[in-house]
């Protein structure tokens, strides 16, 4: 059975590339690109966002089967934080009750390695309480510093990986048999990454921040070919996961020990579960 399927970010990079292999495989894809797709939409704007999902959803006449939220930025800018966590989330709600017609409906979004990395701790909570014009005034007052302004992506990317745990587990997601899941990336060969590795110097720096011992760079397909088996049928029990696809680099950085800080609240919590069941 042909499955419809939504893109966003399908003119280039991982979402072309996405695109691509589903095309090739006799998927309907809907791609969503400020140009050269199906729907023509601007992700920075909350008027943008909804019109592009309401596009999208007439061409699928009515029922969408899954969407892949590609679309992202990493320049240092205001916008950044506009597309990459607005621009995905308003986007994904928006056309979620168009997947919840579908027969096994599924979402993926791409977060980024880049979500361990330091972060502006007010700009996440902006982000997670929905609030874009907060949102915005900080990453503008961020951009005024170079180095401050990096966090402007490592804040989106963190903000949409908690996003994706903290609403894949609800009634409107899982409890309407939808997963919905995330993809973090190491550096990936697109034409975002392009000039940064065309040097020694740039590509230096960046292994130095991400460090991928298997394989190094990796190319779109990579990721494709992890979000369409995320967005798969075969996937019935993934919810809320950020997948590290990132050639070792969160291994190397974070260690093998990535469960032990949270081990109190873990058994505070399991004390509080069974003494609520015996209450019962």
């Amino acid at each position: 059975m042909t499955r419809t399927i939504v893109i966003t970010g399908a003119a280039s990079g991982i979402g072309k590339k996405t695109a691509e292999i589903l095309r090739d495989r006799g998927e309907k894809v809907i791609g969503v690109d400020l140009k050269g797709v199906e729907v023509s939409g601007d992700l920075s704007t909350p008027e943008g966002r909804r019109t592009a999902a309401d596009e999208a959803i007439a061409l699928a006449g009515g029922t969408v089967n899954a969407v892949i939220a590609c679309a992202g930025l990493s320049a240092p800018k205001s916008i950044t934080a506009k597309v990459n966590y607005f621009g995905m989330t308003e986007f994904l709600e928006a056309i979620r009750p168009a997947l919840a017609k579908a027969e096994a409906p599924r979402a993926a979004l791409i977060s980024s390695m880049a979500s361990m990395q330091p972060v502006a701790e007010p700009l996440v909570d902006a982000f997670l309480a929905g609030d874009e014009a907060t949102a915005v005034a900080i990453a503008e007052q961020l951009e005024q510093d170079e180095a401050a302004a990096t966090a402007i992506y490592s804040s989106s990317k963190r903000a949409i990986s908690r996003w994706v745990r903290r609403v894949a587990p609800t009634a409107e997601w899982a409890g309407a048999g939808i997963p919905l899941n995330a993809v973090a990336p190491g550096t990936v060969v697109t034409p975002m990454t392009a000039d940064l590795l065309a040097s020694k110097e740039g590509s230096a720096l960046v292994d130095a921040m991400v460090p991928m011992p298997l394989n190094s760079h990796q190319g779109p397909e990579s990721i494709a070919n992890l979000l369409i088996w995320l967005i798969s049928p075969e996937n019935t029990h993934c919810c809320g996961q950020t997948i590290y696809c990132d050639g070792g680099a969160d291994t190397v950085l974070r260690g093998d020990d990535i469960w032990s800080w949270n081990e109190e609240a873990m058994r505070a919590k399991l004390t509080e579960l069974h003494a609520s069941l015996q209450n019962n």
